[in-house]
């Protein structure tokens, strides 16, 4: 029988990388989809992917789609930096996960790729320099997205403890074209209309298309028990902001956002968000995030597999390209081509 490989979040931004990726290289995929979700990312290889509708949360709906499947990537995940969505974040995220674990232990599935995050790695202000031996420890700098990814990941190690073979990537800020409105792709809108100030922090980036092709290329390895980070260029928000805005053929930002101008911006935010009723564009969290840097050691997968990343400044600019030619238009989605 031929090998069926399952991906949950493949309606999502990393998950329809992935599945063009499989799709492309013969693979038989069948993809997780739930009744409401979007088919935009995928509309291209919708035909030839296996869908099956259920939800992470529904174990019934997810065992039956996991049936007879011989390895799965799970790249389903909420991301939300807004309180309000606290709660729903963690069963997903925590909820979600440890379905899929239990799922794959008791129906023998052979092979578990977990897409983390760098968030789950933690953060501390006076250990900037983070690589895969980092150790959890509570701070005021992990998010309450982090703690869900780190949580996330404990039951992926708890899988591998019951016997499941396990690899886990925890990618940095992932760049690249999808829905303009939404996940780190709607960065480009947001300079696009013009940002004067720019945080003091840094952090690490990474093409959207390496994240797809290094999970396939450890998925296919011998592997297993570790996890890597996945990681183009640590580069300072300000760098990265005027490449984007050059690129966008903005002005750059120019100003510095720190100390009590800061603290009045989030709060107009958060104000702003709940008179309209809208999701806040910038949180209490990401600001304090985004003003600290640190910088993320991409060394482990490089010499493992010999993976090589795509540079930053390449996928900025092919983004913001195809940004400048669709969303004018109205054309709320676009894909980068896949690379080999």
């Amino acid at each position: 029988m031929k090998k069926i490989t399952f991906v949950t979040g493949g309606t999502g931004f990393v998950g329809a990388y992935l599945l063009r990726y499989l799709v492309r290289d013969g693979v038989h995929v069948r993809a997780l989809r739930r009744a409401d979700s979007p088919m935009d990312l995928v509309a291209e290889i919708a035909d030839k992917v296996e869908w099956v509708e259920g939800d992470i949360l529904d174990v019934p709906s997810l065992e039956m789609a996991m049936e007879g499947v011989d390895n799965v990537y799970h790249c389903a995940a909420m991301v939300s930096f807004d309180p309000r969505k606290r709660e729903q974040m963690m069963k997903v995220n925590i909820e979600g996960t440890a379905n899929i674990v239990n799922l794959c232990l008791s129906l023998n599935i052979r092979r578990l790729l977990h897409v983390s995050s760098i968030a789950a790695l933690g953060r501390e202000a006076d250990n900037p320099h983070v690589d895969e031996n980092a150790k959890w420890s509570d701070s005021l700098l992990n998010s309450q997205y982090a703690i869900s990814k780190f949580k996330a990941e404990c039951e992926a190690w708890r899988g591998m403890a019951e016997g499941l073979d396990v690899v886990v990537v925890n990618p940095s800020v992932v760049v690249g074209s999808g829905h303009w409105d939404n996940s780190s792709t709607a960065l480009f809108k947001t300079i696009s209309n013009g940002m004067k100030f720019y945080p003091a922090g840094g952090t690490g980036f990474v093409d959207v298309r390496d994240v797809a092709r290094a999970s396939i290329a450890l998925m296919n390895s011998d592997i297993s028990g570790e996890r890597f980070i996945l990681n183009s260029e640590n580069m300072a928000w300000r760098d990265f902001m005027t490449l984007t805005a050059t690129q966008l053929k903005v002005v750059p930002p120019s100003r510095l956002i720190k100390g009590l101008p800061l603290e009045i911006f989030w709060r107009v935010e958060w104000l702003r968000s709940r008179l309209l009723r809208t999701k806040p564009v910038l949180t209490r969290e990401t600001l304090q995030l985004t003003a600290h840097t640190f910088h993320y050691d991409n060394n482990k997968i490089r010499e493992a597999i010999g993976f090589q990343f795509l540079p930053i400044a390449a996928t900025v600019h092919e983004t913001a390209a195809q940004f400048l030619e669709t969303y004018p238009k109205g054309i709320r989605v676009h894909m980068l081509g896949v690379t080999s």
